[in-house]
This record gives structure tokens, sequence and C-alpha cells, in this order.
């Protein structure tokens, strides 16, 4: 049995500390030394699921996780894989990460200095690695509780101690360890920690951390995606929102109609299978990343008319923009009994599969345009007095099928705040036009998710993706052909963001988390790294350690995620670039 006591020191908080080495995102609280340790691969490393407490934390984490979240799905991954099987594999990527880097931290040193500690025969080692499950009182008291909390502890005897509630908590902490070593310099001295002793206890500020990446518009491959889930896990982020369907293409796979992918995909083989699905949701699975998708409904379901064309209205008007936001125009019909067939057939294919691995669906609503409607026959109006109660009807079907299957519906804000429509307290509505979004969803008693265009949309910046019409002297295709939500969102924009601001205290507890996003209309597999990282890792901090604001943005944030941009570049990720060499060299000399 490991024995796990917290010293009696003075915890260091990360507000008041001027510089915090190495760890992304910031602990809640940490405190370091400056002694040197040393790792070797065949240090001995025990684990240890606690199992005396387990009905009393299961029962007193499910009554606190339902005040914050949506109750979690008794099918969910972390019943279908067992501790062991989490942590074993968790502690496999640790040893990974630290024993095969190359990151030798020359860029955070000043030149010609030599930084790195003597190989010699007085090398003190880590000797020994405890890894506990447990709800100690002394540990977690004062800290918001989840399933991630963790604490650490690295003596300068040489033993590492790590506590965590559960398995994903042990996840996090040895993702925190990892971050700890460095390579020397000479490949046959191994790694090693310049900060023993070190004291951490951990928890993050938000339950949902989410990315919303778009994998239709441009195909993004299951390789692609279980890539950023690695780099995901690393950031502790644990929510993967996959937006699978769009008016473009249809890639995901469903075998109870066949023809949506094969023929609603870009081209024979860019295509999720079920298999491929599975996959990426174990593969997140393990590494404290849950998978959950979005088919987006009714609207952006234009690429259905390619197998089904009876069920879609207003497919790929020529005036696409009368009718849709982007091309190719086309909803399904809203008061039709084959949609209602075609929607059970979706759904009751899809929804069972993808349930044992995540609490989630979320069934869209954005973007509805009441256009389509005057040419669907089965509706021939753009009356919103019409259109509402069909919407109604609508998701009470759709979210009646995602209940069935024991997971908790997510819309977008427009269903709630543009179509005024009613749902019950489950519901999670994802904000993502304006900061007041939030704070209108949240003033009616709904839970939310934030994230708006203004601050967290990866995608923003990067150019129009339309073309003008020749001769057409209105076009707003005009120099220098910017996308509508330009500028692009620097890192340092991002980690600026304060979704908090002026929401009041007895409604924050409604806040369920956020995502940043990534849309598909000018991303695909090649340039995906580079987009999201390491913006997407300034906003993981976010929501793992709070937000900071403005005032969050200085110099030692900019050291940690290079220092981070440097692992990820380690594990493959085409992260682009924090800082100039010579800034992080010359520390203070690149302010203003």
């Amino acid at each position: 049995m490991c024995q796990l006591h917290m010293p009696q020191c003075v915890m260091i908080v990360l507000t008041l500390c001027a510089f915090v080495a190495a760890i992304w995102p910031a602990p809640l609280e940490y405190q370091h030394g400056s002694k040197v340790l040393w790792l070797s691969p065949d240090v001995h490393i025990a684990y240890r699921a606690q199992k005396a407490q387990s009905e009393w934390f299961t029962e007193k984490l499910r009554q606190y996780l339902t005040k914050v979240t949506p109750p979690t799905n008794s099918s969910s991954y972390t019943s279908i894989l067992s501790s062991e099987d989490i942590m074993n594999a968790a502690i496999d990527r640790m040893k990974n990460n630290i024993f095969t880097s190359t990151f030798v931290p020359w860029k955070f040193n000043p030149r010609n200095v030599d930084f790195e500690p003597a190989v010699n025969d007085a090398r003190h080692f880590i000797n020994y690695i405890c890894i506990e499950e447990d709800m100690n009182e002394g540990l977690y008291h004062n800290m918001n509780v989840s399933n991630e909390s963790y604490s650490l502890r690295i003596d300068t005897n040489g033993t590492v101690f790590i506590n965590s509630i559960g398995p994903i908590g042990g996840v996090r902490a040895l993702d925190t360890l990892a971050q700890l070593f460095y390579k020397h310099s000479i490949p046959s001295a191994g790694a090693y920690t310049p900060f023993a002793p070190v004291t951490i206890r951990d928890s993050p500020a938000f339950g949902h951390r989410g990315l919303n990446l778009d994998i239709s518009r441009n195909y993004i491959s299951p390789r692609d995606v279980m890539r950023t889930l690695d780099a995901m896990s690393f950031n502790k982020l644990n929510r993967l929102h996959l937006h699978a369907s769009d008016a473009q293409s249809w890639p995901l796979e469903i075998p109870a109609l066949p023809e949506l992918a094969q023929k609603g995909a870009y081209y024979k083989g860019l295509t999720w299978s079920v298999a491929d699905l599975k996959e990426v949701q174990i593969y997140g699975a393990y590494r404290g990343v849950e998978v959950f998708l979005e088919i987006d409904l009714p609207g952006h379901t234009a690429s259905v008319s390619y197998a089904y064309p009876d069920l879609v209205t207003a497919f790929n008007e020529q005036t696409w923009q009368t009718y849709s936001a982007e091309p190719p125009s086309g909803q399904l019909k809203l008061n039709s009994s084959a949609v209602s067939t075609f929607i059970d057939s979706l759904l009751s294919d899809l929804l069972p599969r993808i349930a044992p691995y995540t609490t989630y669906f979320h069934s869209g609503g954005d973007e509805i345009n009441v256009n389509t409607y005057l040419i669907d026959p089965t509706v021939r109006s753009n009356s919103s007095d019409i259109i509402k109660p069909l919407l109604q009807s609508f998701y009470d079907h759709v979210h009646a099928l995602t209940r069935s299957n024991n997971l908790t519906p997510i819309v977008w804000e427009e269903t709630l705040l543009d179509w005024n429509l009613t749902f019950p307290s489950d519901v999670i509505i994802q904000t993502w036009r304006s900061p007041a979004a939030l704070a209108q969803v949240i003033s009616q008693g709904h839970k939310a998710l934030f994230g708006d265009y203004e601050h967290w949309y990866l995608d923003c910046g990067y150019g129009a993706w339309l073309d003008p019409l020749p001769n057409n002297k209105s076009t707003q295709v005009v120099p220098p052909y910017l996308d509508y939500c330009n500028p692009l969102k620097s890192w340092r924009e991002i980690y600026a963001y304060e979704p908090l601001d002026g929401i009041p205290d007895n409604q924050k507890h409604l806040i369920v988390g956020g995502e940043v996003h990534m849309w598909g209309e000018t991303n695909d597999g090649v340039s995906l790294d580079f987009k999201l990282w390491p913006r997407a890792a300034a906003a993981a901090e976010v929501m793992w350690s709070g937000p900071k604001g403005p005032a969050g943005v200085n110099e030692s944030v900019t050291r940690r995620l290079a220092d981070m941009r440097e692992r990820l570049v380690e594990k493959g990720i085409a992260a682009g670039v924090v800082q100039m060499a010579w800034c992080l060299q010359n520390l203070g000399g690149c302010i203003l």
C-alpha cells in the first residue's frame, strides 16, 4: 500500500507565482525546489486502486457531479475499461514520453551557458513511483472535487507519490509528471528533473473542456483525429466534439442507411467506418478524452440529398445565399413522415453504438434558414408561427431517441434564443455567436457551453474561401479577401478570453465548460496540427486552470506554452512556434 501524507508546508498558489516551471496547464497548487533527480527506465512503479472507500466515494461523487454536469451514462467508458486498463496504458505513455524524448531545453537557457546537471556516479535517482486511488479528506480539502483531481509529490529521497480519486485523475497526474523531465544532451545519460522536491494538488476549473472539430467540410481521417487526441490529453482537454456531417459531405458510415456515406462522402474511401469510430472513441477513452458526435439537424443536411433526395428541400439552389449560410443549400423537410422514419433509422443505428463511450449527443440546430420552408412542400411558409411548432416536434423526437440511449442532448444556441424552443433542464445549450449569448442562456436556467467566434474560432483569419462572381460589381469578395470572423485569433487572444465576465455568481454553476472550435472550410488533416496547436493549448489552460483575462498574459505564460509546444513536436504534432528562440534564451528581453 502507498503511504501518502501531504507535508506540512506552505503551498504556492499559482496566481502568486512569478514563474511556474514546465507544467501546462498550470496546476491549482504547485511548489518545487531545485534539486536534480534522474529517472531510469527500470524504475519500480506500483499502482493500487483503493476499493475500501469505493462505494462511499462513488455516491459522493455522483451527488456532486449531478449538481454541475449531466448524469453520467451508466455504460460510459469507465465501465467498459477497467481502472487497471486505463492506468497501465497511461504508465506506458508516461514512460514513452520521458524515455524516448529528445527534448533538451537549450531554448530556455542563456546561450553558451552549461545548464545541464553533471553526469557522474553521484547522481540521485527516483527509485519508486507509487500511484494510488483514494479519497483522502486532507488531499482534497477545498478542492473542486472531480474524477480528474490528483496530487503529486516527488521527494528528494527518490520517491514519487501520486494520489487520485479515479483512473482519469491518474492519467492527468502522469502527464504532469512527464512534463517535469528533460532529456540530457549526452544520449546515454537519460532523463532528469531539476525541480525536486515537488508538491502539486490539482483539479480542473471546468468539467467540460472541449475541442469542436469539423471532419466533414474537408475530410479529416481517424488517424488525424487520434493524433489530435494525443495532444488533447497531454493538455488535459477531456471532450472531443466531432462535427461529423454537414451540407458538403457525409463521411460517417451508417449500416442501416448505407447510401448516406456511399453517395454523400466526397469520394470512395473518404469515410469513417463503424470500426473507425469505435477505435477513435476507445482511443480517447484510454486518454481521458470523451469523443462525442454532432449530427447537425435539421439544417446543414444537404449531403443527405445525394442518397435520399426526397428528404431535403431547397437542395443546391443556385442562389444559395437565400437558402443557407454557405453552399450547397438544403435542409431536411420539416413536416415529413419520411424524414421522421429517416431520423429513426439514423439514430437507432448510431446512438447505441456510441453510447458505451460517451454521455452526449449533439443534434445541431444552428443557422436554420426559414426561406427553405417556403419551397418545402410539407410546410410552404417562412413564418416562425408555422415553423416553430414543427421544430419543437422535431427536437422532441430527436431528444427522446437521445435520452432512450442514456445520452444527454446538446444543441446550438439558436434553438433557444432565436426559436424559443422549450427544452428540459438536461439539455445543454452551446453558445457561439457572442459573449452575451452565454448570459442569456443561463439566465433562463439552462446549462451552457462557452466559446464564441469572436474569441475561440481557430479557423478565423485565414481569409475568404469564396471567389468573386465575374462582373458582379456588388460582390462582397473583395481585397483584402477577409473572412467574416477575422482577424486570426492568436494564442494570446485565446488565453485572454474571459467567459465568466459579467456572469452573476449565482448562475456560474450552470456553465458546464467550453469548447474551442476548428471549422473545416479551409482546414484538413495536413493543416490540422499547425492551426490547432499551440492555440488549443491556450484554451486548455483557460478551462483547466480558470480564466485569467488579459492580465494573465505575460512572459512566464509564454515560456510555459513554448515548453509545451516543444513537447508536442516531440509527440509528432506539427505545432506552430510560440516564441522566437532568442526571446526564450533572454529572460525579460522581449517585453514592452
